[in-house]
């Protein structure tokens, strides 16, 4: 297979995943996240609340084994892509995107483990407070509408058919 059919199919095999990826973004840029739970409205504030939906997301994949593993490889390269045109378009250079991406990735891997072990043990105010607010929460009362929220939306997320989840049809 030549380069460009790589990277063409590639492209291609993502195209049915843009729907969650978008839907992904607008939960995480959802206003009542930087308005009632006071996240900062701040790139590094949409970073995390994305990167917190995408996790989540990523979670309720996982559950699915084998059978889901090749649509969340190919959701984590759109998040990729998207995060180092982002990082582009606000005057990043090329020398130091990778590095930056490179970060962001282990951000969301952080994420992860921190969201599966906060579901676990039944809260993601722990979670939250570190990941989200970088241990610095504004309130207990902003602490506790953005964890509940995203306790919320990963229960719903469980009693989603895995079908409608890759779809973007989220809860």
């Amino acid at each position: 297979m030549s380069l460009l059919q790589r990277i063409f199919g590639e492209k291609k095999q993502r195209a049915p995943l843009r729907p969650l990826y978008d839907a992904i973004v607008a939960r995480g840029r959802a206003p009542a996240w930087y308005r009632e739970g006071l996240v900062p409205d701040t790139i590094d504030g949409r970073f995390d609340m994305v990167s917190a939906i995408l996790s989540l997301v990523l979670l309720r994949l996982e559950k699915e084994g084998e059978a889901a593993r090749d649509q969340s490889v190919l959701l984590t390269e759109i998040f990729i892509n998207d995060m180092d045109g982002t990082l582009r378009q606000i005057g990043i250079g090329d020398y130091v995107v990778g590095k930056h991406v490179g970060r962001m990735m282990s951000a969301v891997g952080g994420r992860l483990g921190a969201l599966r072990d906060g579901l676990a043990e039944g809260s993601l105010r722990a979670a939250v407070a570190r990941n989200v607010f970088h241990d610095a929460p504004p309130s207990d009362e902003a602490l506790g509408f953005v964890a509940g929220g995203l306790e919320r939306f990963a229960a719903a997320l469980d009693g989603t058919a895995t079908d409608a989840v890759l779809a973007g049809r989220l809860p």
